[in-house]
């Protein structure tokens, strides 16, 4: 019996909901797959709701999304195809490590414990969070301005603000501050993932050229961290911004993940 995937999970990032796969969505399903996108633990209300009050994802932690997203993908019959975007690229790198998931792309992903690069545009880009201690514990929302440079700076200002209405939310700044902190501090924290794990399964990065927030230098060095015999490839699209989900052509960059998925996914066949 084939235990090749059927199903397609979509994790989302921070700042935005599971309404950011909506194309994504009805484009995998036409393909034939089962495709969930689940939200983390406070965010499975709508966008409108989180705007009006963010606090139910206040104190949201790395360690509580992935062990919810372990118990939806626990309910499948059969390992999926695991795609993430931004922080949903750091829970897919973590699923992966843990043994869940049949193959992960990683998606303008933010970084794993380790990745030490920092680019000018990724520092401008977190600076409405990191600029205060204090947004450890609340949930940050960036205004128009700052969304256009970090999320969506190949869009014209009109098409942002079309973009920002409809997907953006606060993010929770200690899962920001968690992820800067953990390479200053001693022992492995909740963004570690061992990069000599043999067991893991196929990995690929998808970098943005043009993306701020999570540039293609970060990527590449995510990439290189990993010395493990398992595949692991980056595929960079120029001219591609953070919103890459949202982004005209997405298309191009969500057949080609789904097919170099089909490709290296680990099967029972």
């Amino acid at each position: 019996m084939s235990t090749a995937p059927d199903t397609i999970v979509l994790i989302h990032g921070l700042w935005v909901t599971p309404r950011s796969w909506e194309h994504w969505i009805e484009h995998y399903e036409k393909r034939g797959y089962r495709v969930i996108a689940p939200a983390y633990p406070g965010f499975e209300v709508e966008v409108e709701a989180l705007n009006a009050d963010p606090s139910p994802i206040e104190a949201v932690t790395i360690p509580g999304i992935v062990s919810h997203l372990k118990s939806v993908i626990a309910e499948l019959d059969r390992p999926p195809i695991l795609m993430g975007h931004s922080a949903g690229g750091v829970f897919t790198q973590i699923l992966l490590d843990h043994g869940v998931g049949a193959v992960g792309v990683a998606i303008n992903s933010a970084p794993t414990e380790g990745v030490t690069v920092l680019p000018a545009s990724q520092v401008k880009s977190t600076f409405p969070v990191l600029k205060n201690p204090a947004n450890r514990h609340r949930a940050v929302a960036f205004t128009h301005d700052q969304w256009h440079y970090a999320f969506t700076n190949t869009f014209s200002e009109e098409e942002s603000r079309q973009l920002y209405a409809r997907y953006a939310i606060p993010g929770p700044g200690q899962i920001v501050w968690a992820g800067v902190l953990a390479n200053f501090q001693p022992g492995h924290q909740a963004a570690w993932v061992d990069y000599a794990n043999d067991n893991r399964a196929p990995l690929l990065f998808v970098a943005g050229g043009e993306d701020h927030l999570m540039p293609p230098a970060v990527q590449h060095s995510n990439a290189k961290h990993y010395t493990s015999n398992t595949v692991t490839e980056v595929k960079e699209y120029a001219g591609r911004c953070h919103l890459l989900p949202a982004q005209p052509g997405w298309e191009e960059v969500a057949d080609y993940a789904l097919d170099w998925a089909v490709r290296h996914a680990r099967t029972s066949d």
